[in-house]
């Protein structure tokens, strides 16, 4: 059996892997709270765990291995955002509108995660779905000794745990100099997190020994990975800005209400993204969610393919060259696996290079030397291991034709041919607009830059009285649109 290899954020070292049990392997991975669209930083996790999930699926047989996902549905951000929703006008009551922000939202986010070539996990829990497990961990915590109760709060209690800070390698007295945390009267020590906090008569709340409240983010995960995966699992995983204080916390609390179990026995966290070099910010102007690259005309696929360009434990730079790479190696490999049936296995040397770490890279790099080689069988099952070449996912490589026009003086927009309208439409549409635009007020410098840069990347443009026709010439790319917004 392969042997697979991971960093234990832990125990700071690479270990061999050895579950607790070979037939009941069991991965918790840290999801999304749904109050807005997810960015592209959000989506690093997700597939850097589904990688792993395959590769874990591979080895132990996909019966064999559950992988949980949770869903925050509910938090404070959430509480805000139908606030805000309502003192816009929308009908409804404050607990009507959250309920529709957080479907609406998940929805957004399983259709995003499907484009990426994401499985989804065995179980997505919904943070509302567990309150009473919620509220008998907080209970045992407090019986044990670990938790008080004070004005309607529960907190825990940082000093009861004298190995808390060891996931982060930091002590309680380092944390409290360099972190920023909740005053409040009622806490014992400024350490100390909510585990259960009041609700007032509008926001979502529940019935407690307490009161009436909800629960604090923190507890959400500890409860529910003990009802789906037991007091001891296999992996836990999510993004290095989860490390503390989110898993740090969740160590304590699961450590103390089962003081006899091990909780996760691995820890496993990817490093952050950038943009072009830059940390992702809105002020920046360079922050952008998945869907905006979907509508872009950016394929899932070359998302995918970029954020497995860079290992995990790395910070990774989104570049439009990337993503420009990316799409010109996938549309080769394409045609190479045009017609072509999988192998029965994936290469080993690519096995090998995920066992090592999640070394996608590495993997990466041997199905280049695959693609090379013409081996098409051994390519799309190596690929597939990845994520990459699955079926019916290349639709996006397809040759475009066809053709369309847009108005000089309106916003009437007409795309006819073999797409219509293609994904990317609103992207031609907003390029046309700009050029129109420029033209109407007899920037011709512009009009013609445009016109120019449309043309590179195999969208033609003509000029006629009444408006702009445009063309798809062979060859064209859509992948490349976004770069010249």
């Amino acid at each position: 059996m392969t042997t697979i290899r991971l960093h234990n954020t832990k125990t700071r070292r690479k270990e061999d892997f050895v579950p607790i049990d070979p037939a009941n392997v069991r991965m918790y991975v840290c999801g999304p709270t749904v109050w807005d669209r997810a960015h592209l930083g959000n989506a690093r996790p997700v597939v850097v765990f589904d990688v792993l999930f395959r590769l874990l699926r591979h080895v132990y047989r996909p019966d064999h291995v559950t992988y949980v996902r949770n869903i925050t549905d509910v938090d404070d951000k959430i509480n805000a955002e139908a606030l805000r929703r309502r003192q816009a006008g929308a009908p409804g009551t404050l607990e009507e509108l959250i309920h529709q922000r957080t479907e609406e939202t998940i929805a957004w986010y399983h259709a995003d995660m499907d484009a990426l070539g994401a499985l989804r996990p065995t179980f997505e829990p919904r943070a509302t779905e567990y309150i009473g497990p919620m509220v008998a961990m907080i209970e045992a915590l407090i019986a044990r000794g670990h938790a008080y109760a004070a004005e309607g709060h529960v907190l825990f209690d940082v000093r009861s745990y004298a190995a808390y800070g060891r996931l982060s390698g930091r002590s309680v007295d380092d944390m409290i100099a360099g972190a920023r945390v909740e005053v409040a009267p009622f806490k014992r020590d400024p350490m100390d997190f909510v585990l259960w906090k009041p609700s007032d008569p509008e926001t979502p709340g529940w019935n407690s020994p307490w009161g009436r409240g909800r629960p604090g983010w923190h507890i959400e995960c500890s409860a529910m990975s003990h009802e789906l995966l037991g007091p001891a699992f296999d992996i836990h995983g999510g993004g290095i800005d989860l490390q503390f204080p989110h898993h740090e916390n969740e160590i304590a609390q699961s450590r103390c209400a089962h003081p006899d179990e091990g909780f996760a026995q691995v820890w496993l966290h990817n490093e952050m993204l950038q943009v072009e070099g830059k940390k992702m910010s809105k002020s920046l102007g360079n922050f952008f969610t998945v869907r905006d690259l979907l509508d872009q005309g950016v394929p899932g696929e070359v998302i995918r393919f970029v954020l497995l360009g860079t290992h995990y434990s790395k910070p990774m730079d989104w570049t439009a060259e990337k993503a420009n790479q990316a799409a010109s190696t996938l549309r080769k490999w394409w045609e190479i696996v045009s017609g072509g049936e999988a192998a029965p296995y994936p290469s080993p040397a690519v096995i090998k290079g995920l066992a090592d770490d999640l070394n996608t890279a590495g993997a990466i790099a041997v199905l280049h030397m695959l693609a090379n080689a013409g081996d098409a069988s051994a390519l799309l099952a190596s690929a597939r291991l990845l994520g990459l070449l699955e079926e019916g996912a290349g639709g996006w490589t397809a040759p475009i034709t066809g053709s369309g026009f847009i108005s000089i003086a309106g916003p009437v927009v007409q795309a006819v041919g073999t797409v219509s309208p293609p994904p990317f439409q609103p992207l031609i549409d907003a390029l046309l607009k700009q050029r129109a635009e420029a033209r109407r007020t007899k920037d011709f410098v512009k009009a013609d830059e445009i016109r120019a840069s449309l043309a590179v990347i195999g969208l033609l443009i003509t000029d006629s009285s009444i408006g702009q026709e445009y063309t798809f010439a062979p060859g064209f790319d859509p992948a490349k649109l976004w770069t010249l917004k």
